[in-house]
C-alpha cells in the first residue's frame, strides 16, 4: 500500500490514551491510521494519522525530554490544529455525532469561510473549516 507523503508542517500531539483517541479521530474527523507502533504494554508508542494528503503523529503522555502532556494533563492548550474540509455543514454533523465539546459552533466568518472549532476527549483543539490558507483575496 502506498502511503500519502505529508506536507512540510506534520504536528504531534500525546494523550494519556492514544489508542483511544486514534479511534476518535477517525470517528469524528475521518482520519485514517497509516502506522501504529505498540508500547509493550498495550498502548501506543507512535502512530501517524492521515487525512487527505496531510498527516498528523501521536503518542503516549510520558515523562521525557519533551515533557509534552496531553491538554487535559497540563490544564491548558497552548495549540490548535485546522482542518480544511470541503463541506463545513458535512464535517459539524459528523463531529457532533462523535461527541466533541464544542468551543465555536459553526459560523461564517468574513474572510470567507465556514467553520467551528472543538476539542477532542483529552482537550486538544481542532478548528474546522472551508478556509484554506493563502486563500484569501482581500
Amino acid at each position: 500500500m502506498s502511503r500519502p507523503v505529508p506536507g512540510d508542517i506534520v504536528p504531534f500531539l500525546r494523550y494519556s490514551d492514544p489508542g483511544s483517541a486514534i479511534n476518535w479521530l477517525e470517528k469524528a474527523l475521518g482520519f485514517k491510521p497509516l502506522f501504529v507502533v505498540e508500547d509493550g504494554q498495550g498502548g501506543v508508542a507512535h502512530a501517524e494519522l492521515a487525512l487527505g494528503t496531510s498527516a498528523i503523529m501521536l503518542g503516549g503522555a510520558k515523562d521525557d525530554v519533551l515533557g509534552m502532556r496531553s491538554p487535559a494533563q497540563a490544564g491548558g492548550v497552548t495549540q490548535g490544529i485546522y482542518v480544511v474540509v470541503p463541506d463545513a455543514d458535512v464535517a459539524w454533523a459528523r463531529i457532533q455525532a462523535a461527541g466533541a465539546q464544542v468551543v465555536m459552533a459553526l459560523y461564517d466568518t468574513p474572510y470567507g469561510s465556514r467553520e467551528f472549532t472543538v476539542r477532542d476527549p483529552e482537550g486538544h483543539l481542532w478548528s474546522v473549516g472551508t478556509y484554506r490558507a493563502g486563500s484569501y483575496q482581500g
